[in-house]
């Protein structure tokens, strides 16, 4: 069995549009935060994983050890889709576990703000003030960024009406309902981009993108950053008894890619991409999907959620309509998921999306979780889908007493 890695820190920075900083204020934010949760500093790093989409050709990596201390330390800059955070996190697992570095820095940062990801007809917001979402301080926040354009959003429609196609009781109802249980999730998380609870009548009326997915099922666009600090399990016997009792097991870490399709298939397919990197995680991990105590899997539309519960084998096949409608994946139900607000309410800075789902995660692990803490919660799956195509899969486990 493989060696364990351990992640002894992490942070993120408040997600939403931030244009009195740049990239690299928000990724030193992140990186110092996990630092300095973990008790450490970059001198005490061996190796950087940096992960951008949109700057990505620049160097973000070796630019922010120039902000935060250049130490001559090898640097991998990573672009992954909206996988990027989780494969610069796999990267450093691998440079741990190949015995080069006993220390990683793992940072997943993107300065998105609209960027045009909407056609012109829309670039200019959503002025109907009664589903405008609220930000952290209660102010109204322009919601004209969403992911993906034009073509994002019909991408995951078209799932989501296949899979209502191929198995009973699952209708327009069921992924509205999905983005009622994020909306309200948000409320009790303070670094998500949108903290407003909607009604489902609210949801339903929500102006429509590409049906199923209206405004209020769709992730918006943004900035942020999130960061990961890991060791080796030698190293970890080295800290303090504190940072040991704080630290939390990466039981599993699989990336994987589109498969061969003996019918030649071109377009990625989620689907067989997250359920292979799941089985792959529930193996490695040797855990089942039964003993996860939540889940943070990659909603970047309603649709997409709802199609997840059973590529992940959160429920029975084909019965993803029933597991919302019984309300297990809400935070007091039986599967917590997006117990943060997901990417829908929390927001979605492409290449940060990945590491932030692995903070929340292990934030619940260790107890530190605040108002919308899972209570015991000892085992967590984070699930981030890069279309390109990429899907990352991370399983942690609270460290044994």
């Amino acid at each position: 069995m493989t060696d364990p890695v351990w992640l002894v820190g992490a942070a993120m920075t408040p997600f939403g549009r931030f244009p009195d900083q740049d990239l690299l204020d928000l990724g030193s934010t992140a990186a110092l935060g996990a630092l300095s949760d973990a008790a450490v500093s970059i001198r005490d790093v061996d190796v950087l994983a940096a992960g951008n989409v949109f700057q990505a050709a620049s160097g973000v990596g070796q630019r922010l050890l120039q902000q935060i201390g250049q130490t001559g330390i090898p640097v991998f800059n990573v672009v992954n889709a909206c996988a990027t955070g989780a494969t610069a996190l796999r990267t450093a697992i691998l440079a741990i576990r190949a015995g080069e570095a006993d220390i990683a820095l793992a940072v997943g940062m993107e300065q998105m703000g609209k960027l045009g990801l909407l056609p012109t007809s829309m670039d200019e917001g959503w002025s109907n003030e009664t589903f405008e979402p609220a930000g952290r301080d209660g102010s109204v926040i322009d919601t004209g960024g969403i992911l993906g354009a034009a073509a994002m959003p019909a991408v995951f429609a078209t799932a989501g009406i296949e899979y209502a196609y191929q198995h009973g009781g699952v209708h327009f109802e069921q992924f509205a309902k999905v983005a009622e249980k994020n909306h309200a999730h948000s409320t009790l998380n303070p670094l998500a981009q949108y903290r407003k609870q909607f009604t489902y009548d609210e949801i339903h009326a929500a102006p429509m993108i590409a049906f199923p997915n209206n405004m209020l099922m769709c992730a918006p666009t943004g900035d942020g950053a999130a960061a990961a600090v890991i060791v080796s399990s030698e190293r970890l016997a080295s800290m303090s008894d504190d940072q040991q009792a704080r630290a939390v097991k990466i039981s599993a870490s699989v990336l994987t890619s589109d498969p061969w399709s003996d019918a030649g298939e071109a377009l990625p397919d989620f689907n067989t991409l997250t359920r292979n990197a799941a089985v792959a995680a529930y193996e490695q991990a040797g855990v089942s999907p039964s003993d996860l105590d939540l889940v943070e899997l990659h909603d970047c539309f309603a649709t997409a959620e709802l199609l997840h519960y059973d590529n992940l084998m959160l429920c029975a096949p084909g019965e993803a309509g029933r597991f919302i409608d019984e309300r297990h994946p809400w935070r007091d139900g039986s599967m917590p998921v997006n117990v943060s607000g997901g990417l829908l309410s929390k927001g979605h800075p492409i290449a940060a999306t990945g590491i932030a789902g692995i903070y929340e995660i292990a934030m619940h692990l260790r107890g530190e979780a605040g108002e919308r803490q899972i209570t015991n919660a000892s085992v967590g799956l984070a699930h981030v889908l890069g279309l390109g195509s990429s899907c990352g899969v991370h399983i942690l486990e609270r460290r044994a007493a």
